[in-house]
């Protein structure tokens, strides 16, 4: 094991020991900021709230980034790893604190020997888990100038050692979906005498079902989910009023952008015809990751120079799972792929308690990225402005 990977592996364990959740992400962005600039990086700090941006090379010249996210999640860590979670409730069950380690020992190498020509920019993102970090960042300016952006995200069905790749659409556009449905308390005996908002909630749920099936176009789907349902007061009262909670996924851009409106009507539709109504608040969370077919390129290139065909695989079908990734594309074009982390007996699904990826992926991926990184700069780095990756 190299010196560098045994360094990258005592911070990834550091982190995974105190993990931070979104936008209280000062600790980690601390020590990875301390790390940067001993490396030789030029370190923003205070990026989109509690975010990096690192950069090395000549700023004036073509850019090429990286993105990696630093935030954990609201779960009890159950691996019994030595370097387990000390923060009770809080875990990293999704691998940013390897996708961070990863960010830091790009860093490492690219700093072993610094690009003759363009620039390297790190962003270590707050806040992906509540989809607010990549907004923040763009709004910092931290993708202003970027001529690319590569990212990286663990992949617990992919075994360690071996890649997962996809041109076009990665990951599917959510959104999280409120429906108040109201109606009029009454007694239970006299059902006749109120207007049941739990039955019309129970209406509303299937026929949102249907109508997806009937008045929206197959090829184009959409998936629907209710996840949590609250409502009534008393087991003789008719409920005058249910909250439903829910989430919302699609592949298709246009369509993502409709679906608000689409639903409204729907669930307008749906509640008045058994005399209630509804009240519909949406918010849009990502819209798809639509991977650039150059970039993508370029990291199939490298990785099956690396890796051998057998470890690069072409993924069939995108994941309705959803990326803030995507809030950078519209600025600038970008690529993720899937980085395997499955050990020899398998690997707990994200945002799992037992979620425990193997640490071999983490020298992987630096080369991986790191290598990219470089091909890019040979490629685009000696012109000018602002160039297609």
């Amino acid at each position: 094991m190299s010196q560098r990977t045994e360094a990258l592996l005592e911070i990834r364990r550091y982190l995974h020991a105190h993990p931070e959740l979104s936008g209280s992400e000062q600790r980690t962005a601390a020590l990875l900021s301390g790390e940067l600039r001993k490396l030789g990086w030029r370190v923003q700090e205070g990026v989109g709230r509690t975010g990096l941006v690192a950069e090395l090379g000549d700023p004036a010249a073509p850019v090429i980034g990286l993105r990696v996210d630093m935030d954990a999640l609201p779960i009890e860590e159950r691996t019994g790893l030595p370097y387990a979670s000390t923060s009770p409730g809080l875990m990293h069950a999704c691998g940013h604190d390897l996708h961070s380690s990863i960010g830091l020992g790009v860093a490492m190498a690219l700093a072993e020997h610094p690009p003759e020509k363009g620039c390297v920019r790190l962003l270590f993102q707050p806040a992906e888990e509540t989809a607010e970090g990549a907004r923040w960042m763009v709004e910092a300016g931290a993708v202003d100038g970027l001529s690319g952006l590569y990212g990286v995200h663990v992949f617990p069905s992919i075994a360690v050692g071996s890649i997962g790749v996809r041109r076009g659409a990665l990951t599917a556009a959510a959104a999280e979906l409120e429906v108040e449905v109201l109606g009029e308390a009454g007694h239970g005996a006299r059902p006749h005498q109120s207007v049941d908002a739990i039955w019309i909630a129970a209406r509303l749920i299937s026929g949102l079902q249907e109508a997806i099936s009937r008045r929206l176009d197959a090829l184009h789907p959409v998936v629907l989910s209710f996840g949590r349902i609250e409502g009534g007061r008393a087991f003789n009262v008719i409920a005058d009023r249910v909250k439903l909670l829910g989430t919302l996924r699609c592949l298709d851009t246009d369509l993502y952008r409709e679906l608000p409106a689409w639903v409204e009507s729907t669930a307008q539709d749906i509640c008045r015809a058994y005399g209630g109504e509804a009240r519909v608040q949406f918010r849009l969370i990502a819209p798809p990751v639509q991977n650039d077919p150059q970039l993508t390129a370029l990291l199939e290139q490298v990785a099956l120079e690396q890796l051998g065909q057998a470890q690069v695989l072409e993924l069939d079908q995108p994941s309705l799972g959803a990326e803030d990734f995507a809030h950078y594309l519209p600025a600038v074009p970008g690529c993720m792929f899937r980085l395997g982390v499955a050990g020899p007996n398998g690997c707990a699904p994200l945002h799992h308690g037992k979620f425990d990826p193997d640490e071999a992926c983490l020298p992987l991926a630096v080369n991986l990225l790191s290598c990219t990184l470089r091909r890019w700069l040979e490629q685009h780095g000696s012109n000018s402005g602002d160039l297609p990756a």
